[in-house]
């Protein structure tokens, strides 16, 4: 269902940038128009961009190499709990 709502963002972000591209001002050299323009788009490519990102799974072998990583640190901390339980049980 994740996969579903980022290609629906994603293409929601397309259409707004193919609408509002001709009506862009992109002639009158630097003005406000045009350096308001140039941020609109790079912002609406790094929306599609971020989109396209997640769809892809390009962080997914990142994302299980992290969970591996968590599961062994939870692993040797019990160990160094139960260790040290026994510490104390053996001192009484």
């Amino acid at each position: 269902m994740k996969g579903f709502r980022n290609v629906v963002f994603m293409s929601m972000a397309l259409g707004m940038l193919f609408y509002s591209v001709p009506q862009l001002e992109f002639r009158e050299g630097w003005s406000l128009e045009m350096i308001f323009s140039i941020v609109w788009i790079g912002m609406a490519l790094l929306v599609v961009a971020a989109h396209l990102h997640h769809i892809l799974g390009v962080d997914e072998e990142k994302r299980k190499e992290l969970n591996r990583i968590n599961r062994m640190k939870k692993w040797q901390m019990e160990q160094t709990l139960q260790g040290r339980r026994k510490m104390l049980y053996f001192r009484k």
